[in-house]
């Protein structure tokens, strides 16, 4: 009998995932079943547009403070997705494998915003070039903030954190991935209530009611409410614009409402490529690098969530805490992109878009790549298809809430308990507007 005290112990496995409980009813797709490519094609082109929402209202806030002007704008805009497409191809082909959209995120634009203001861009005077120092420095601070992400993804730090979560601890993690929208919810529906209510409305009406009234072999309302209500509501908003609905209205109504005001399409080339650097070299500055590094720590547990709800919607198995770990070190990957190529801003899961997974009820992963081929052939997202931020504020109900049986797995349930939420907890409400009478007047054309 050897000796030597005694034998190390065996290595513990990875933990593995447990079948799903409680599962989302009427999933026509998850994750390993791709749908027909005509009824794909259909699906990628609809999480296209309900991206556009966040990739045009980003760059337009951002590009006009930078001193840039509609030809800026197009081209930050036309980057945007292009980068969108690019890091969500890696995602959904080398990071988590699930159908989720890496996008534009707003939780980096306090921190751009803060670039913007810095005091050594303050003395130039040329608008164009104060455009340009301001994206490479934008650019500089992303690069480095993206290691933040890459190192605890790859190494695998993230994943002894996400060990610890556990279905009670991922409810809040999943819900605040959609508490930072709802700032977008009534204010800025409220700057055109004519075009936001009826989108509203018509999107709950074809993906709630309609589908109950009509009975079908196939779901094609419900499956489509965003391509039937986005259409709708356009077609609505360009007869008031050229039926002079808008004529006597105050400037930032007609900006508002018109969709001839955008400016975007006629400072857009016909053929534009985003290539690395464009802008120019990025510049490095400490104060704005860790800024940026602190919104990127935000981003990274905001994703996290999105990732969880994601993996639900999408019918498939709990992430593993390594494949989560890897997804993230892919995120990080797609921030450093975004200061290559000079988006002016960070990456994260697209939440509306996890909204939209819950929507249609298909979780397939081919839609990850039919969006990369949408975002690169596009030439310019068309800005006034959508007013920004209706659609995200339409699938909030369905991204900001973690089904815990099968009571919330019913999509009455969920779409009242959603809605509460968002018409509850406004934040804009109570601050801006004192009394009933200011509110009021958000709504009437001076």
């Amino acid at each position: 009998m050897a000796g030597g005290g005694a034998a190390p112990q065996p290595k513990q496995d990875e933990l593995l995932p447990h079948p799903v409980k409680d599962q989302l009813p009427n999933v026509s797709y998850c994750i390993t079943s791709p749908p027909p490519w005509p009824e794909a094609i259909l699906l990628g082109f609809q999480h296209y547009l309900v991206m556009l929402g966040t990739t045009v209202l980003i760059p337009s806030s951002l590009v006009p403070q930078m001193g840039g002007g509609n030809e800026e704008k197009a081209k930050v805009i036309q980057t945007l997705l292009f980068v969108a497409g690019i890091n969500t191809f890696f995602q959904t082909t080398f990071g988590t494998r699930l159908p989720a959209v890496i996008g534009g995120s707003y939780t980096f634009v306090p921190t751009t915003i803060s670039i913007i203001l810095a005091g050594r861009y303050s003395d130039i005077v040329n608008p164009h070039e104060k455009f340009e120092k301001i994206m490479r420095g934008t650019q500089g601070a992303l690069i480095v903030a993206s290691t933040l992400q890459i190192v605890l993804g790859f190494s695998g730090l993230w994943r002894n954190v996400v060990r610890f979560l556990s279905p009670l601890s991922a409810v809040p993690l999943v819900a605040l991935s959609g508490f930072g929208m709802y700032e977008f919810g009534f204010p800025v529906l409220a700057k055109c209530v004519e075009i936001g209510l009826p989108e509203i409305i018509i999107l709950v009406v074809f993906s709630q009611y309609i589908p109950h009234m009509i009975k079908g072999d196939k779901p094609l309302f419900d499956r489509f409410a965003v391509l039937f209500s986005v259409a709708i509501v356009w077609l609505y908003a360009y007869l008031l614009t050229v039926g002079g609905a808008y004529k006597n209205s105050a400037p930032k109504t007609q900006i508002t409402c018109r969709t001839d005001r955008a400016g975007i399409i006629g400072g857009a080339s016909w053929i534009s490529v985003p290539y690395p650097f464009q802008w120019g070299a990025p510049t490095f500055d400490a104060g704005e690098t860790f800024a940026m590094m602190a919104a990127s720590l935000v981003a990274l547990v905001e994703s996290t969530g999105a990732f969880i709800a994601v993996s639900r919607y999408a019918s498939a198995t709990p992430i593993p805490p390594s494949v989560l770990s890897r997804g993230v070190g892919w995120q990080g990957v797609g921030i450093m992109l975004s200061g290559i190529f000079g988006t002016g801003n960070g990456s994260s899961v697209s939440v509306e878009n996890a909204g939209l997974l819950a929507l249609t009820r298909v979780g397939s992963r081919r839609l990850g790549p039919l969006f990369y081929v949408f975002s690169r052939k596009s030439r310019l997202p068309p800005h006034d298809l959508l007013h920004p931020s209706l659609v995200e504020f339409c699938l909030q109900w369905q991204s900001n809430h973690v089904p815990w049986g099968s009571i919330l797995t019913e999509d009455k349930n969920s779409t009242k308990e959603g809605v509460e939420k968002i018409v509850r907890w406004q934040p804009e409400l109570p601050t801006k507007y004192e009394n009933l009478e200011q509110f009021l007047l958000l709504f009437q054309h001076q």
